[in-house]
């Protein structure tokens, strides 16, 4: 009996100490919440209505099934917000936390849960502020937790695999949704409802992930992470930057109670090539003779604006967006701002960026 009590404590012990070695060979992944549509709840599975940001970080990993053996799993609730409420106060929050988590040898990737309306811009200002090499995944859902085929936790599952990938080192901050892996400069959302809603329509894909698997097709384009001069050190706030969409007849009259609310930046969302009629170029003209810097964006998904095309930036004195979109200009413009205004500084930083 007393043989048969040590064996079975022996192979309890060896048991233990597998486990605690495969435990070790796992990477460090810490999960940090802010919300949104995959943390929603709706009154049925079957309903375009819900809440956002109902369910708490904890839960939301104890429903992913397997999810403990892609890494060790930490989860911090940042904000529990409905994307569309998303703030530069939160951003600052968020990037100074990953920060100060990326800067510990004990963690060795991030996630950022998130709602899908405004991802894209989080991911791009983190893309830029964030001070480490090692993996930044954001991820979200189009279906709340509640709905019928929700994806979200297959997302979060592919997104804790990535984020805990050799491979994924040195990529920026990237976006996992659907299958795929979306470098944060490039994607945006396309669709109101469809899981398929996030394309990256001009530069594509970085890669693939397939439960968990993941392959790499390229390296983000564009200065990013540790390479960025952008940082948060010393921010407390962003300067205001106003987005201005352009259509046929458009009135100026949006472009001058900008200035009158004391704007430093307005991005316009232009026409084609990032054009606008006569009316608003003479009102931009106003702006940057007030020190208000002004970049031509497109409202189209995908494309160059083109400097000195059909608009003469040159005599105006505004900024080309480049293949940036409207949104990330304007994420781009208020770090820009918060170092200069020289105008030439700023379109080289749009070229690089």
């Amino acid at each position: 009996m007393k043989t048969l009590k040590s064996f079975i404590y022996l192979l309890t012990l060896i048991v233990s100490l597998h486990m605690v070695a495969q435990k070790n060979d796992l990477s460090n992944v810490v999960i940090l919440a802010t919300g949104g549509t995959i943390a929603g709840v709706g009154e049925t599975g079957a309903q375009a209505g819900y809440t956002s940001g109902q369910v708490g970080i904890e839960t939301m990993i104890n429903s992913v099934p397997g999810i403990e053996k892609l890494a060790n799993l930490t989860g911090k609730q940042i904000s529990n917000v409905g994307s569309q409420d998303m703030s530069i106060k939160i951003w600052l929050k968020i990037a100074n936390r990953i920060n100060e988590l990326l800067a510990s040898e004990d963690v060795d990737g991030i996630v950022i849960t998130h709602g899908t309306d405004t991802l894209e811009e989080t991911a791009f200002f983190l893309n830029l502020i964030v001070k480490s090499d090692k993996p930044v995944v954001t991820t979200g859902s189009m279906r709340p937790s509640t709905a019928v085929s929700a994806e979200g936790p297959l997302n979060l599952y592919n997104a804790v695999a990535v984020a805990a990938h050799p491979d994924s080192k040195g990529r920026g901050t990237m976006v996992v949704l659907n299958d795929q892996i979306h470098a944060a400069r490039a994607v945006t959302k396309t669709n109101t409802n469809a899981v398929q809603a996030f394309v990256s329509p001009f530069r594509g894909l970085l890669g693939s992930v397939i439960y968990g698997q993941i392959e790499f097709y390229r390296k983000p384009f564009g200065v990013h992470s540790t390479e960025s001069i952008f940082s948060v050190d010393d921010i407390s706030s962003l300067p205001r930057v106003d987005i201005i969409y352009a259509a046929a007849d458009s009135s100026a009259d949006l472009i001058d109670l900008s200035i009158k609310a004391g704007v430093k930046g307005i991005v316009i969302a232009g026409v084609g090539n990032g054009n606008m009629n006569t009316a608003m170029l003479e009102a931009c003209k106003k702006a940057v003779n007030q020190g208000i810097v002004v970049v031509r964006s497109t409202r189209l998904p995908s494309g160059y604006v083109i400097r000195n095309a059909e608009v003469n930036d040159d005599e105006i004195g505004t900024i080309a967006s480049d293949d940036l979109n409207t949104a990330k200009s304007r994420v781009l413009l208020m770090l820009c701002l918060h170092e200069t205004k020289n105008a030439k500084d700023i379109q080289e930083i749009f070229y690089n960026y």
